[in-house]
């Protein structure tokens, strides 16, 4: 019987500002993960890695192939939220 893995879904973001998406990842509870199309993985809770994979990002002049992955389904829906309605998380 193989067993069944609990994956997340890759999220891909379109039109979404980098301030918008910094504040909602540091609201996120789980880590948070931008994959590359070279295969870098930078898990974006770090400052560090929010520089270096929006540096990534911003230095791309054509379609970029990123993926965004979190270990909190929680997260994953104010991503996606963000995402679709640009809607930012409430104030806690």
């Amino acid at each position: 019987m193989k067993k069944e893995t609990n994956r997340r879904k890759d999220i891909e973001l379109h039109n979404v500002t980098f301030d918008n998406f910094i504040k909602v990842i540091d609201r996120c509870k789980g880590d948070v993960y931008l994959e590359t199309e070279d295969g870098d993985t930078l898990n974006l809770k770090s400052k560090l890695c929010q520089l270096l994979g929006l540096s990534h990002l911003l230095s791309k002049t054509e379609t970029i192939d990123t993926t965004i992955r979190c270990t909190d389904p929680e997260d994953e829906i104010m991503l996606l939220r963000l995402n679709l309605y640009g809607e930012l998380p409430d104030e806690v």
